[in-house]
């Protein structure tokens, strides 16, 4: 429970009780499965507006920016039993993604583990680890070859959180696409010309399947220290915009690849990992058709939006 909007109260609840650092777009996703699941789950935002809302879905919101020194904010935690890291990169923040994803993933790792048991921390990486892979095969097993700062930054955050965090889990997730998102529609239905390589490999996961990823490894009694979360059906990115073109009415695509070179990088990510060893099978297991649905769910007078979220 709650003693005010952002302060976590010190009682400790029977069942689980999970903390949440980013409720956005997964992270909230996540907060409301576990909640449904009968845990106590706590929201980290730096927003009181955001904390109100939510504290109105069920989530206790604790107020405090991880890229800051002071942890004070932290002191408030009771025993975790788990972790779930899922900040997004905020290009208009003052921090630097290094700040964020490796300094304040290391106050928050010092901080969990004081109150008893060290909690399961799952870290929310990406396949951006990987660059262009020629159109190969990458999965638990390829080493990392970021070409972009993100990449390098998330690289050492999996480092830091393996070195300190006994039993954690890395997430490398692929793009994530959903209700609200499908990545860069406005540019499609504006006839912007796409940046990137059509005949590249694009690799997705649902957002309902990568929260519903996040819930397999917390609830797993032994998984390993990284895995791969994809839906497992890459598809050309010339493939992928054809479909939503068609799907949403909007002009046949364009290509100028020489905008952002190498831009989402070419290789297909493999999760046969994490189906085999979590039993875990996407609900979408196939982007395309999901897509259609999602379009075909929206009302007439909104649009599904391309453009993510940063640190909430």
């Amino acid at each position: 429970m709650t003693t005010s909007a952002g302060h976590v109260s010190a009682d400790v609840a029977a069942g689980p009780v999970r903390l949440v650092v980013g409720c956005g777009y997964l992270g909230e996703r996540v907060a409301l499965g576990w909640l449904a699941e009968g845990s106590r789950v706590i929201g980290v935002t730096r927003s009181d507006v955001r904390a109100a809302t939510l504290a109105a879905r069920g989530i206790e919101p604790l107020v405090g920016d991880v890229a800051a020194g002071d942890t004070g904010w932290l002191a408030e935690l009771p025993p975790l039993t788990t972790v779930f890291w899922a900040v997004g990169f905020d290009r208009r923040a003052a921090a630097t993604p290094r700040d964020v994803h490796v300094h304040g993933l290391g106050r928050l790792l010092a901080v969990v583990g004081r109150a008893g048991p060290h909690p399961r921390v799952i870290l929310s990486s990406s396949t951006g680890v990987w660059g262009d892979e020629a159109g190969g095969i990458v999965n638990e097993a390829t080493p990392p070859s970021p070409e972009r700062e993100a990449g390098h930054v998330l690289v050492e955050a999996e480092r830091l959180l393996h070195a300190t965090a006994a039993g954690g889990v890395a997430l490398r997730f692929a793009g994530l696409y959903g209700p609200g998102r499908l990545p860069r529609l406005d540019d499609l239905r504006a006839g912007v010309p796409l940046a990137g390589d059509p005949d590249s490999w694009l690799n997705l996961v649902h957002v309902d399947d990568a929260a519903a990823a996040v819930r397999a490894v917390a609830a797993a009694r032994h998984p390993r220290p990284l895995y791969v979360v994809s839906d497992g059906r890459p598809v050309l990115r010339r493939e992928w915009y054809a479909r939503l073109a068609e799907v949403t009415g909007s002009p046949p695509p364009r290509w100028e690849p020489s905008l952002t070179p190498r831009r989402g990088a070419d290789k297909r990510v493999d999760p046969t990992l994490l189906f085999s060893d979590l039993g875990f099978r996407p609900a979408h297991p196939d982007a395309r058709v999901a897509a259609a649905a999602l379009v075909a769910d929206q009302p007439a007078d909104t649009g599904l939006s391309g453009v993510r979220g940063g640190r909430p």
